[in-house]
């Protein structure tokens, strides 16, 4: 580090930067995960409204009973 930053930055990160880096690689790591987690919840939500709202006909997984007709 010291090669590529000058006097005054490495002094400052000495000083306190590195906490700072710290908590934004931890914010950064949250932000991530509360879009990921909306992701799956937007994803669950259209698998169930999906499943409650699918005519019995069209099902492949449960076996339609004509008895109707």
């Amino acid at each position: 580090m010291s090669l590529i930053a000058c006097a005054t930055c490495q002094v400052n990160m000495a000083q306190g930067g590195g906490d700072a880096a710290g908590w934004s690689i931890f914010f950064l790591l949250v932000v991530i995960l509360v879009v990921l987690g909306g992701v799956v919840a937007v994803m669950a939500r259209l698998v169930r409204r999906e499943a409650a709202g699918l005519d019995p006909s069209l099902r492949d997984d449960v076996p339609y009973n004509r008895d109707d007709d």
